[in-house]
């Protein structure tokens, strides 16, 4: 059975749309290895439609000379979960349709290892509600944008999460990795 597991760059005050604001931070060799690291035992890749949107374009033409992430990006199998999206040319990718906690669970069944998340907000935070989510990597920036999409929205209700391990890199930024945490009983 395969396990989700998410990467975000986020700011201090849980922002993670459109995260160009990480272009001020020198990137730091170590954090490609952490990413490195998440991406390595996954045999598959979930995308919400405008992460898939963005990342087409731009990592369809990428090669491994241009970013050592190329291969796994591109020869991965793509799951996209979306409602509008009429097709999906990039290689090995796949449209499930709109999101359905049955469907993503459906996929870790049939996926055999890790399945890799990156960006796709709405995604993981529907993920997050319906604890389908196995490992959340925060790449933690230290910034405070003030607005903008936040990976646990207002409402969204208590999730418990236990701290598997952090690292920090020259940049400033903070890998906290998280895995689910069993919810409390009601006794």
């Amino acid at each position: 059975m395969g396990t989700i597991g998410v990467h975000e760059f986020i700011t201090l005050d849980g922002v993670v749309d459109n995260p160009s604001w990480t272009f001020d931070y020198p990137f730091d060799p170590k954090m490609g290895d952490a990413i490195a690291a998440i991406m390595g035992p996954s045999k598959a890749i979930l995308l919400g439609r405008r992460t898939y949107e963005l990342f087409a374009p731009t990592w369809s033409t990428r090669t491994a000379a241009d970013d050592p992430g190329a291969p796994f990006m591109n020869d991965t199998p793509k799951f996209v979960v979306s409602s509008t999206l009429g097709s999906a040319d990039w290689n090995n990718s796949t449209i499930l349709g709109p999101y359905s906690a049955d469907a993503i669970r459906g996929l870790k069944e049939r996926v055999d290892g890790g399945i890799y998340v990156s960006g796709s907000g709405t995604l993981v935070q529907a993920m997050l509600a319906d604890r389908l989510v196995d490992e959340l990597h925060l790449f933690v920036f230290p910034l405070a944008l003030g607005a903008g999409q936040r990976l646990f929205a207002d409402g969204a209700g208590a999730t418990r999460f236990e701290l598997a391990g952090c690292e920090a890199f020259d940049n400033g930024a903070l890998h906290l990795s998280y895995r689910l945490a069993e919810p409390a009983s009601k006794d």
